[in-house]
């Protein structure tokens, strides 16, 4: 049974940066694809907005327009671990940040990176908010 735990959120100014890490155990780190996902406050009706996954396959990245040049996702084997560096934060990131694994035919993600049923495990989330 996999599992995925996020950490590194916090408030921040304007401008600011955060590097959020999430952990994943019990899928292979050799052949799974990440991701970041995102809900803000005020949408809690709306399905969560993916932003970056990495597919550690083949290291391929990819990212919402909304983040693109701001974020950067890498991750590290060794320690089964993904990061979300964040610069250039604006209130408009503010949100529940959740990680996501996807273990089941990873390397497709390159056609749907951002499919939340897709991924088959979930963390409880990391709030960042960002004040103007």
């Amino acid at each position: 049974q996999g599992q995925v735990t996020e950490s590194g959120g916090g408030l921040v100014e304007t401008g600011g940066s955060l590097r959020l890490s999430c952990t994943a155990s019990g899928v292979d780190f050799d052949d799974v694809a990440m991701g970041w996902f995102r809900q803000a406050p005020a949408s809690p009706g709306l399905s969560r907005e993916g932003i970056a996954t990495i597919y550690t396959g083949d290291s391929s990245t990819y990212y919402d327009d909304s983040v693109k040049g701001r974020f950067t996702i890498t991750y590290d084997n060794a320690k089964n671990t993904v990061y979300l560096q964040m610069n250039n934060l604006k209130p408009t990131d503010s949100a529940m940040y959740y990680c996501a694994a996807m273990k089941n035919d990873a390397g497709l993600c390159r056609f749907y990176p951002f499919r939340v049923n897709s991924y088959e495990y979930w963390g409880q989330g990391t709030q960042v908010a960002v004040s103007s």
